[in-house]
């Protein structure tokens, strides 16, 4: 059975970090650094995943006097309406090495950190404020809160601090310079950053601090600057991170099989890495959700309606089944679908097989019956389960029940010994309602 950590706590993609982009780094090596990976024959040598150098490698005298940058995951799930954070379990798993930092003398603690997808620019419905407010709470300390996260404001309020004193830098994806590049929704027209522009970026985080510690697990496969462009020495991984990555290396160098992967999440371009990457390690896939409806209507030429289709995803639609069919990899789709007539609580809904489509003007909104079953099928039969992504609309109550058959499977697998890691904000949510077994969750 997994190592038991309350589900939801601590959230996020637990996947990403074994994409094929990222390099894990040796005990000798810091973040911000990266090593190419020795080759053997055909097959490439990775570093193992648990060779970080962490926080723990770093004597505590010399935290004291220094200021300590910290990138932390805050990208917390909000009510669309309110705001209002609807699970802290991020802000929650952060607090041993912010409670670490401050009790070994730090002069300061500057946090830094992404929420939504603002694409570069300035947005109020973005904003960490209101997690500058929940921290506060939790951590029993002050914070302080700076609407900016580079420039000169934000080094002079920095360089001047009090001892001890705890800030939070506003988004960093208010700056196209943190991403690098940002894509029109509208017209697909890419924008990029210049290199001056990302160096001043970076060159003005690095300014805020003595020392740089990652703790955003579920980020540390981008190559965003504050991830990568931390210029000082040294950088190091937080508790959280260290905790991550003992587990996943454990877990997922040698899985036993058979070993399931569920992915949910409505692009497909934004995990073509991940799922290539896990092509290799599983004997079973499930893709739900929002980009099942992609592979569908590729695949199968089923109507989707008004349901979510990625056109860039869909150019790799066939390579990854090709890979799938090499691997000798079984992909589990839905065959039945929950539809709504618009994307709302109190939408009408219906049942429709792939023979029957969906509906113009309908959207398919969760998985249906007969793919529940299957679903449950693949889960019950496996011994190691990923799962990153609910298979529907879970927060309205009437296309949550595919989420909660799959969670529903999952804690009867957990029963009967598998090891199940749940992953991804959403999934966190879905399964912190279980009053079951408790799940390894972890950040991103």
């Amino acid at each position: 059975m997994s190592a038991t950590i309350p589900p939801g706590s601590p959230s996020g993609d637990i996947l990403q970090p074994i994409c094929a982009d990222q390099v894990p780094l040796s005990q000798s090596q810091t973040f911000g650094q990266q090593q190419k990976p020795k080759t053997q024959g055909n097959r490439t040598n990775k570093p193992r995943l648990s060779s970080k150098k962490t926080i723990t490698d770093l004597p505590a005298g010399e935290i004291k006097g220094k200021r300590v940058l910290i990138r932390v995951d805050f990208n917390v799930p909000q009510d669309k309406t309110s705001g209002q954070i609807t699970n802290n379990a991020r802000i929650v798993a952060a607090l041993p090495t912010i409670k670490y930092v401050i009790e070994n003398g730090s002069k300061a603690v500057i946090l830094c950190s992404h929420l939504g997808r603002p694409n570069g620019a300035p947005n109020a419905k973005y904003t960490l404020r209101p997690v500058a407010e929940e921290l506060q709470k939790v951590l029993g300390k002050d914070v302080t809160f700076i609407d900016e996260c580079v420039g000169p404001k934000v080094e002079e309020t920095v360089a001047g601090c009090k001892e001890g004193q705890v800030f939070l830098l506003e988004n960093l994806r208010f700056h196209l310079e943190e991403e690098g590049s940002k894509k029109d929704e509208e017209t697909g027209e890419k924008t990029k950053a210049s290199a001056e522009a990302v160096e001043g970026f970076r060159a003005s985080l690095t300014k805020l601090a003595d020392l740089y510690i990652n703790d955003a697990f579920g980020t540390a496969h981008r190559a965003h600057s504050s991830v990568v462009g931390f210029k000082g020495e040294p950088r190091l991984a937080g508790f959280l991170m260290k905790k991550e990555l003992e587990f996943f290396s454990k877990v997922l160098e040698k899985p036993e099989p058979p070993f399931l992967a569920i992915l949910g999440g409505a692009k497909i371009s934004d995990k073509i890495q991940l799922i290539e990457n896990l092509l290799d390690k599983v004997n079973k896939l499930i893709v739900c959700g929002g980009m099942a409806f992609t592979f569908k209507k590729m695949l199968d030429s089923v109507e989707i309606g008004n349901s979510l289709f990625d056109e860039d995803g869909s150019k790799k639609v066939h390579d990854l089944v090709a890979k799938a069919k090499k691997n000798n990899v079984e992909l589990i789709f839905p065959i039945d679908y929950i539809c709504g007539d618009k994307f709302a609580k109190d939408a009408a809904r219906k049942t429709v097989t792939d023979a029957e489509g969906v509906p113009k003007g309908w959207m398919g909104l969760d998985a249906g019956p007969a793919s529940r079953e299957e679903f449950k099928k693949a889960i019950l039969s496996s011994k190691t389960i990923l799962w990153n992504g609910p298979a529907g609309v879970f927060e309205f109550d009437n296309f949550a029940e595919g989420s909660k058959a799959m969670l529903d499977a999952c804690i009867e697998a957990c029963q009967k010994g598998a090891t199940v890691i749940v992953g991804g904000g959403d999934t966190a949510t879905v399964c912190k309602s279980s009053t079951g077994p408790q799940f390894r969750s972890s950040v991103l």
